[in-house]
This record gives C-alpha cells, sequence and structure tokens, in this order.
C-alpha cells in the first residue's frame, strides 16, 4: 500500500518506466524528485516482470528462523477452540510440553486467527460468561461513596436563567470573576446498596479531609435510619479516597476500590448520579447556588421516602429498611 507521502503511485511509476526509455534514469530521478537508486529499482523490476513488477511487494523477511511453527500455530489454535483458555494459560500448557513460548506470541497469534475474544469462538458470538451482579445481602453489607462535581450558580441566575450572551449571564460571569465565587460545588453522596438509601451533601472541595467528615456524618444518617453497622465501603480510586487518612478513618469497614477506569463496579451510585442529575439539578432553572443548596434537602427526603424505586419493587427505598419509618411528614414542601 503506498503512503499518503510517497512521489510514486502505481500510475507514476509507470511514468517513470516510460520517460526512462529515452533519457537517463540519473536525469529523470532527479526531475521526478526521487534517488537514482529508486529509480532504478522500479525499471530494473519492470524489465524482469512486466506490469506486475510496479506492483507494492510484501516487507516480510523470506527466512523466520525464530517464526512460530506452523504445529505450534494449529495447536494454539487448537486449544483455543476446544478449551477456550487464555492466552496465559496456554503459554503455560505448551511450555509444560516443551515449547518455548511466551503469552505475548499466543496472544499475537490469537489476534491473527480471529480468536483473542471469546464471544469470536462461537458461532453465534455469545460471550461464554455470565455477568457477576454485585448485590449487598443485607443493610450496610455494602455502602457506595462518590463524588459528582458541578458547576456554581451564581446569584441571580446563569446562562441557564437568562441564555448565552445576555447581559446578566455576562454580569454574572463578571462577577463570579471579581468576587472570586465560581467554579464548583462537589455533591458528595453515599448509598446503601442493599435499600437503595441515599444521603447527599453539597461541599466546597473533594479533598481527603472533606470526604473523611462528609464519611462520618453520613454514617451518623444512617445509624439514625436503623444502618447501625457498616461492613464495606465502596469508592472509586480518586485521591481524596487513596489518602492514608482515609483509611484510618474507616472504623472498622473493609475499604474496596473498584477497578480503574471501571464505573459499573460502582453502578449503584453512578446510577444515583444520574438520577439526581435528570430529577433535580437540571429538572428546573435555579436562581442561586444557596436556593438549590435547600432544595437538595428537600429532594433527599423525595428520593428516600416517596420516590418509587424499581429495586424496591415500586417503593422507596426506605420501604427495606427492617424497621418502620414513622417520622416523616406526607407533606414535605
Amino acid at each position: 500500500m503506498v503512503h499518503r507521502n510517497a512521489p510514486l503511485s502505481l500510475e507514476g511509476r509507470r511514468r517513470l518506466v516510460e520517460r526512462c526509455r529515452t533519457r537517463p534514469i540519473a536525469h529523470v530521478a532527479a526531475e521526478m524528485g526521487i534517488s537514482r537508486a529508486c529509480a532504478s529499482k522500479w525499471v530494473n523490476r519492470y524489465r524482469q516482470d512486466g506490469e506486475l513488477g510496479l506492483l507494492d511487494r510484501s516487507s516480510t523477511p523470506r527466512r523466520q528462523p525464530t517464526a512460530t511453527s506452523a504445529d505450534t500455530v494449529a495447536r494454539i489454535e487448537d486449544l483455543r477452540r476446544t478449551q477456550k483458555w487464555s492466552a496465559s494459560r496456554i503459554a503455560f500448557e505448551l511450555q509444560d510440553q516443551d515449547i518455548k513460548i511466551s503469552r505475548r506470541t499466543v496472544s499475537r497469534h490469537l489476534h491473527a486467527l480471529g480468536l483473542n475474544r471469546r464471544k469470536f469462538i462461537d458461532p453465534n458470538g455469545d460471550t461464554n460468561r455470565e455477568p457477576r451482579k454485585i448485590i449487598a445481602r443485607r443493610p450496610g453489607h455494602m455502602v457506595h461513596i462518590d463524588v459528582k462535581k458541578v458547576g456554581r450558580i451564581p446569584n441571580g441566575g446563569g446562562w441557564r436563567v437568562h441564555g448565552r450572551g445576555t447581559d446578566q449571564a455576562k454580569a454574572a460571569e463578571r462577577s463570579k470573576r471579581k468576587t472570586k465565587r465560581g467554579g464548583y460545588v462537589y455533591l458528595h453522596s453515599a448509598i446503601d446498596g442493599y435499600s437503595r438509601l441515599a444521603y447527599t451533601e453539597a461541599l466546597t472541595d473533594e479533598k481527603a479531609v472533606t470526604a473523611i467528615a462528609f464519611m462520618h456524618r453520613a454514617r451518623a444518617w444512617f445509624a439514625a435510619h436503623g444502618i447501625t453497622h457498616v461492613e464495606r465501603i465502596v469508592t472509586d480510586n480518586g485521591a481524596c479516597y487513596r489518602a492514608d487518612a482515609f483509611a484510618r478513618a474507616l472504623l472498622g469497614a473493609r475499604h474496596q476500590r473498584i477497578t480503574p477506569y471501571t464505573p459499573r463496579h460502582n453502578g449503584k451510585v453512578e446510577r444515583y448520579n444520574r438520577i439526581l442529575s435528570e430529577e433535580f439539578l437540571y429538572a428546573r432553572t435555579w436562581t442561586s447556588e444557596d436556593q438549590r443548596r435547600e432544595a437538595l434537602g428537600v429532594w433527599n427526603v423525595h428520593y428516600n421516602y416517596h420516590r418509587p424505586h424499581s429495586t424496591a419493587d415500586g417503593e422507596p427505598p426506605a420501604s427495606r429498611l427492617r424497621q418502620g419509618v414513622t417520622n416523616v411528614l406526607t407533606s414535605y414542601t
């Protein structure tokens, strides 16, 4: 395949050969901006093989003494199709049979064979694996914690209220820069994996000391709702959760950090963040950050005690707690 900066295409090679019939090769090469050796190569190939000599040839060496033998490649394919083993397991089994081969080489051959993914093995494209669900067995078994960063709302509202480019929106931007009250608000959330009971606070940052203080307040809030013992705390790999101070403040709970770049492992709180965005943050327009902060507490009550949840068979999350809820008014507006 000719690369995009190649001075000679297939048609250019034909013209080169045609010009060299009556003119010196060096003159034609200088005229076409290539070396004399390059021009001689294509002229000689044309004299030997005709039009076929002007086609690109493979750059693969003619001899590869260290190449994997065909029998070994066939063995790799057979083990992959019949046993459905990984590259590491196949390499181990081959080495046990006195065939020295690395895992990377096995992976390369599986990719060349089109068998590098499990779903490629079966004709119907099944993955051959059942997804493992993260299931909390009781209240407090797993508490998921996460931080959602949202833009701070200037007093009087920003561009969502007045529109982009309006005088009010520009004044709000100038006020943010002047008073330095712009930036972000960090919504720290903790959700019980069994009942989906959630607790959210709007804080000023996501530092370790802030996350630790929030975790202690969340523990007290869960304890007031009957969840007195937290067995496991699940977080992502944020800096505040990797801090030594956070690990020391767990009070006996096991800290489980999810696999990097795999937010689905903390999916319960990620789904809660989506609900928070759709039904609260952007469900209406806000004229100030204080207004939204006050409404957050009201929305927390609505989510926990009144909003139906599919996990609870259409009942609110508080219905899954072992003790009944008797201290919530019917009307909270």
